[in-house]
């Protein structure tokens, strides 16, 4: 080592990502994200994990609406579309990949599963909402945290 080579301040002593996080929510740009996600995924044997935040919505309970239940066959549903996808291509392609749900704002939830899973990479797809024009998307702000690399799905 020279004396202009300074080493390291902290390296996890891999090449690439070990575990990729991709948020789910039925959308189409979700779903490009956990086919871009995959592909990543398996061409750095990494593990996918696919995340689906189940919103809390205080204002529809508080209605009597149940909102725990509607969420949790979302989950449900998207855990099943996954595993039917993969299962087509399982011959094809070796993935590994689980599927987590975690509770609140999509970010919230997200920055949440990218800490518990030890993420190394973040994967979302671009908000398909006109509203976020103003109010910034879970994508800007995941960038914004600075936290781990973050890839934006058209």
């Amino acid at each position: 080592m020279t004396d202009q080579q300074q080493p390291t301040q902290f390296e996890r002593g891999t090449d690439g990502p070990k575990v990729i996080v991709v948020g789910v929510d039925g959308s189409s740009s979700s779903y490009r994200a956990a086919a871009y996600a995959g592909g990543l995924a398996r061409r750095q044997k990494a593990l996918l994990a696919v995340v689906y935040v189940q919103p809390v919505m205080a204002a529809g309970a508080s209605l009597g609406i149940p909102v725990a239940g509607t969420t949790a066959e979302i989950a449900e549903e998207l855990a099943e579309e996954i595993r039917v996808a993969i299962e087509r291509v399982k011959d094809v392609w070796d993935l590994r990949w689980e599927f987590h749900t975690f509770h609140g704002d999509p970010y919230s939830g997200l920055v949440t599963a990218a800490d518990e899973l030890t993420a190394d990479a973040v994967v979302v797809g671009a908000s398909e909402s006109a509203g976020h024009r103003f109010v910034g998307s879970v994508a800007v702000r995941l960038v914004k945290a600075g936290r781990w690399p973050v890839t934006v799905v058209p």
